[in-house]
């Protein structure tokens, strides 16, 4: 049987963008690849312009609300917060190379939760190497906190659907609220989340310092070493130190704006709108106080999420169009239409599978149609749903190009010239990922089945 042009140049788009993206040729922006997979997709003809107007539709609401998270994070970067947590994680940790592993994951898992896997890991990779930095810790000293608090932060994104863009996208595909996500799936990713760090503890005990210095100094002066994504923690200002309570008031309001999400999403109002009135508050606030240009942010938003998220989703819907899905129905319907544990595995487990070879973005889009398309019962399509996300957030942490985050995480470690290579990262992921999302999912099945 022959196969049309147009199906050939779609899957020929889909292969050729993911390698680029896990390749990024001399630091190419996954923006680009995304793009050009989009323009040959609509050239083929399996998306036409008409479906352009439904993707901006999916796609736009979550990533506003994304970009007016990252917005929040410039605005605390202003404030210092950064060099502020760098040296609170010091004096907390008390001299101890333990306790300070269980503050550096407990503060990469807040961060998630406050902003979004990638923001998280903007952030605190370069405070973790700032501060282990001053702490004068050898390379393989370095390593127990930075890839545990890697793979919390990006692994802390399952809870709640407001910290990563494609759970977001998912979720509007679905019918699922803030709300439900997170009823449902809290407390199972969080027991996971929990499993996953004891497993983190035991393989990097004997590797992690007993003692540390017990503060950490920090030049008054920025270095001339590479930037901050979101600028040099060293350079910022720090009104802290004069107006402490100021740092409090504004953690309490960005606190009370995340939970404002969850309330606009229960009232069914447009979560994108109260994320952004958020922002523009706090960087009122930040004029007001630092006297900072609100439109600095302009320049720091990286935009390219936009156009990212939009090329994928064009390149998924053409995939889509062309039979992929139907297929995956044929497949996975007699497995995933028993009872909510085969549910929850079946699906994890394919995702997980995706997501660590093909990346997590197009994976949870492609298993999210999927399960639009099964005809499943109302619990079982939303536990088929929560299960994908635990594969794509926490499943796909077995390689590092399985999620965006890593691969920026394995970048940033480059630029500060600390070397943790593929097998020092799979040495340790090889030991607990594949027990931490079969742990989640099967919390996830049972948790859901008690509360219905």
């Amino acid at each position: 049987m022959s196969i049309s042009a147009p199906v050939v140049l779609t899957l020929f788009s889909f292969l050729f963008t993911v390698f680029l993206i896990l390749w990024r040729p001399r630091g190419m922006n996954e923006a680009v690849p995304a793009t050009f997979g989009a323009v040959l997709v609509l050239m083929s003809g399996t998306v036409s312009l008409a479906d352009l107007g439904v993707i901006a539709t999916t796609v736009s609401g979550a990533a506003i609300t994304i970009m007016a998270t990252i917005v929040m994070a410039i605005v605390l970067e202003s404030f210092g917060f950064f060099l502020w947590a760098a040296k609170g994680l010091a004096i907390r940790a008390n001299g101890s190379g333990i306790r300070l592993f269980w503050y550096v994951n407990l503060v990469c898992f807040l961060m998630t939760l406050f902003f979004n896997n990638d923001g998280s890991i903007l952030i605190t990779t370069p405070i973790l190497l700032i501060m282990l930095q001053h702490f004068g810790l050898k390379n393989h000293q370095k390593i127990p906190y930075l890839l545990s608090g890697a793979l919390t932060a990006t692994a802390s994104s399952a809870p709640i659907g407001v910290s990563n863009i494609v759970n977001l996208i998912a979720l509007k595909i679905v019918g699922m609220d803030l709300y439900m996500h997170t009823l449902m799936m809290f407390v199972p990713a969080t027991l996971g989340l929990l499993f996953l760090v004891f497993l983190l503890f035991l393989v990097f005990y004997r590797q992690s310092p007993a003692q540390i210095p017990h503060q950490l100094i920090v030049p008054n002066r920025p270095g001339r070493g590479k930037k901050h994504p979101l600028g040099d923690p060293a350079a910022s200002p720090s009104p802290l130190e004069e107006k402490p309570h100021l740092m409090y008031r504004i953690l309490l309001f960005v606190f009370c704006v995340r939970a404002s999400l969850f309330l606009a999403s229960y009232v069914h109002l447009p979560v994108e709108a109260v994320a952004v009135l958020g922002s523009l508050l706090l960087l009122g606030w930040r004029w007001y106080y630092l006297r900072i240009h609100p439109l600095d942010v302009l320049k720091k938003i990286p935009w390219h999420i936009l156009v990212f998220a939009f090329g994928m989703y064009v390149i998924i819907y053409g995939l889509h169009h062309i039979g992929l899905t139907e297929r995956l129905v044929t497949l996975f319907r007699p497995l995933v239409s028993g009872d909510p544990l085969n549910a929850s595995l079946m699906m994890g487990g394919l995702l997980t599978f995706l997501s660590t070879f093909f990346n997590n973005h197009p994976a949870l889009m492609i298993g999210t149609l999927t399960l639009t398309q099964m005809g499943l019962d109302p619990l079982t399509l939303k536990i088929a749903y929560l299960a994908s996300v635990i594969g794509s957030d926490i499943g796909s942490l077995l390689l590092p190009v399985g999620t965006l985050a890593s691969l920026i995480w394995m970048h940033l470690l480059r630029r500060h010239k600390v070397k943790i290579d593929w097998k020092e990262y799979v040495r340790v992921t090889v030991v607990v990922i594949p027990p931490t999302p079969l742990f989640t999912l099967t919390c996830l099945a049972f948790w859901v089945s008690w509360i219905y």
